[in-house]
């Protein structure tokens, strides 16, 4: 059994900053540093190493007999990264990126054009002010003795002791809500780890995939994922989850790992998605671009990278908004308290 890819990094897509970048690497042929030479290089390493075209029904010969039209060696810099981002955007994929030093090119449309489902205001009302911080997770006791965890990103390390310090704290509560929604990925290690806490015995939470050649249905056999129990305080009481369409890449993930462990229940909206492992190269210009390489799946071997549906779909109604109640947080709380009784696992 193979414990599931630690060294992974699932960065967090909404920031437009070159975070550290990219969690691999794959070469490409030298091409010429000239717009069409560029251009060229760009096309040929999503050609041969991008995993989801089939999926996606993309035609990438039709995409470059166009876009190379578009392409001559008098073009500024601007102009490159701006046309080469349309073609990328192409992919309608929130892993591709393309980096340079005045911009980054991404594709946001998996999350813009979807319902919000979240308030920061409304989250702080029932975070208060008295809550307490653990690396990055957020976590306080609602007044009906309902634990509430908010996780932002999953960029920030989740020790054991940071882990072991919020069982403690939450243990008197009847049940727990993690709230993800909003949460754009970061490390998948983290995401892990924190998913293990709520399973007594190894799962099998899921597959992946690996490009074997240059050809876009070159892939390895399906390979599972494992769920191993955390060290430390295990979680044995019930869980809610909260999901909405910009919960992608490391905290689909997140997502899918709870959907195994027992006591759990996803309420909201379907994730992000985001699925496809980023992989990195770099043009001749020196600019880098990421893109999704190995694709994964759910443990009924159902492709991830479209989302994730919600056990129960709840939105954030206008009028709970005007009352300052979050939609999705009432309904979780309600379904705590009817929860049947907890299972062993």
């Amino acid at each position: 059994m193979r414990k599931l890819y630690h060294s992974v990094l699932y960065l967090l897509i909404p920031a437009l900053t070159l975070l550290g970048i990219i969690t691999s690497c794959v070469t490409n042929d030298q091409q010429s540093d000239s717009p069409q030479g560029n251009f060229e290089a760009l096309w040929k390493i999503i050609d041969e190493h991008y995993c989801f075209f089939a999926q996606k029904g993309i035609d990438w010969q039709e995409i470059h007999n166009r876009y190379a039209k578009q392409f001559d060696n008098s073009m500024t810099a601007k102009q490159q990264f701006e046309v080469m981002t349309n073609m990328l955007s192409e992919l309608k994929d929130g892993h591709v990126n393309l980096y340079t030093s005045f911009n980054v090119g991404r594709y946001w449309s998996w999350h813009e054009n979807y319902p919000q489902n979240y308030s920061d205001t409304l989250q702080r009302l029932y975070l208060k002010t008295d809550y307490l911080i653990a690396s990055g997770l957020d976590y306080t006791v609602l007044d009906d003795n309902i634990g509430y965890v908010r996780c932002e990103t999953f960029q920030n390390a989740i020790g054991a002791g940071n882990l072991d310090d919020i069982f403690l704290h939450l243990q008197p509560c009847n049940g727990l809500i993690i709230d993800v929604r909003n949460n754009g990925g970061g490390n998948l290690t983290n995401a892990e780890a924190f998913a293990a806490r709520f399973t007594n015995k190894e799962l099998l939470v899921g597959y992946i995939q690996h490009k074997t050649g240059k050809g876009h249905n070159d892939f390895s056999a399906l390979q599972p994922e494992y769920l191993k129990p955390g060290k430390g305080i295990r979680w044995q009481k019930p869980v809610i989850v909260l999901t909405n369409r910009s919960v992608f890449s490391a905290a689909n993930e997140f997502v899918k790992y709870m959907k195994c462990c027992p006591n759990v229940i996803v309420v909201g909206d379907r994730t992000g998605g985001g699925a496809g492992m980023p992989f990195s190269s770099e043009l001749p210009n020196g600019w880098a671009v990421r893109f999704s390489a190995c694709p994964m799946y759910d443990r009924d071997k159902q492709m991830t990278e479209f989302g994730i549906d919600p056990d129960y779909k709840v939105s954030l109604t206008p009028d709970d908004f005007a009352r300052g109640k979050d939609t999705i947080i009432e309904f979780a709380r309600k379904m705590i308290k009817t929860f049947p009784k907890p299972q062993s696992i």
